[in-house]
């Protein structure tokens, strides 16, 4: 990878954090002396910006505190690399839907401000693939909103993507358990991105694995929400998971990624508690505000599977949005996507911790 590629993914992925989330990250995980360079682009990046920062709170507060956000949102959850990306990225096709884009999740505490700069910005340097897996991808492409949170506040889950050898103890300290700062956090990113992206949308969409365990706190600030789980069977997700974890921590860690089998033994262990979590609370979502939709399903007949989606919840946009998905459709068949393999030792520990169901 070319060094000024490598220098944008990483902004992309983990630059620009606030000064006081990085300064917190290090109070509880030690980094290594050997990822020093990603440390100081880190930490040099958010402080660049953090000016701006004040000045796009002190311009925008009364608008996001004045901002009324719709509470039927749709809401994309399930383990990671359990389909959701290609899901997110077909509804997001939608010109009625509204999401967090790359745009926004670089740096949203100055996205608004910096708004009309951003994307020609992006749109010249950025890479045109994803670095952990070859998707194509673009500024304007949704993104995750956990990326956009790790700006502002250490309560992530990109905690144990930044500190891969303490990633265990992060996951289960900020996805399995919701603090007061990411909670607060959360909504205020939800209102910058209706602010960012809402004008002339009628349809908000998440897409955001953590809550998949955090199904209480979205229903109670948003009881109308709508729930779209995909299941994936556990040895594919998670071999793929160790994967991109392992490209990942090598792109962003502030520490040395651990080896491959230690990965295999800490994802499985993490799928089953984010798995158990959303069992724990499914029953807090009423029926008509949930739809399973198998990962094979949505491989092999995407556009039906969309269209499902749609009916479900009785979304009126389908007329004008289903011309677009199917194209992004088209763009992805022309995809080839990156062999996931483990080395065989780390192959064999997870067949054998993850049995045939």
């Amino acid at each position: 990878m070319a060094r000024a590629e490598l220098l944008v993914d990483r902004l992309v992925a983990t630059g620009f954090i606030r000064p006081g989330v990085l300064w917190r990250g290090l109070q509880c995980c030690r980094p290594s002396l050997a990822r020093w360079r990603v440390s100081v682009l880190v930490g040099l990046s958010g402080l660049l910006v953090e000016p701006l920062a004040w000045l796009q709170s002190l311009l925008f507060a009364r608008r996001l505190r004045r901002l009324q956000l719709p509470d039927d949102l749709i809401v994309v959850i399930g383990h990671w690399r359990s389909g959701t990306t290609y899901l997110h990225q077909l509804l997001a096709c939608d010109p009625a839907v509204a999401t967090a884009r790359n745009t926004l999740t670089i740096a949203p505490q100055v996205a608004l401000l910096l708004k009309p700069w951003i994307a020609p910005v992006l749109k010249t340097w950025m890479t045109r693939t994803r670095p952990i897996d070859a998707v194509p991808w673009g500024p304007d492409d949704p993104q995750e909103d956990e990326l956009g949170l790790a700006r502002l506040t250490f309560d992530t889950n990109m905690a144990g993507m930044a500190f891969p050898r303490n990633y265990l103890a992060n996951f289960r300290r900020h996805v399995l358990v919701t603090t007061r700062a990411y909670e607060r956090q959360w909504l205020q990113f939800c209102r910058l991105t209706w602010l960012h992206d809402g004008a002339g949308k009628t349809h908000w969409l998440i897409k955001n694995s953590v809550h998949t365990a955090r199904v209480s706190l979205v229903l109670r600030h948003f009881p109308r929400a709508r729930f779209v789980v995909l299941p994936r069977t556990p040895v594919d997700s998670i071999r793929s998971l160790v994967q991109v974890k392992q490209r990942l921590g090598t792109l962003v860690g502030l520490q040395p990624v651990p080896d491959q089998g230690t990965q295999v033994e800490e994802t499985v262990t993490a799928q089953r508690e984010l798995l158990e979590a959303f069992e724990t609370s499914r029953h807090l979502i009423p029926d008509q505000q949930l739809l399973e939709l198998d990962y094979d399903d949505l491989i092999h007949q995407p556009l039906q599977a969309v269209e499902r989606i749609y009916t479900r919840f009785g979304l009126s946009s389908w007329a004008v949005a289903k011309a677009p998905i199917k194209a992004r459709i088209d763009q992805a068949r022309s995809y080839s996507a990156d062999p996931v393999r483990l080395p065989q030792p780390a192959e064999r520990r997870l067949q054998s911790l993850v049995k045939p169901t």
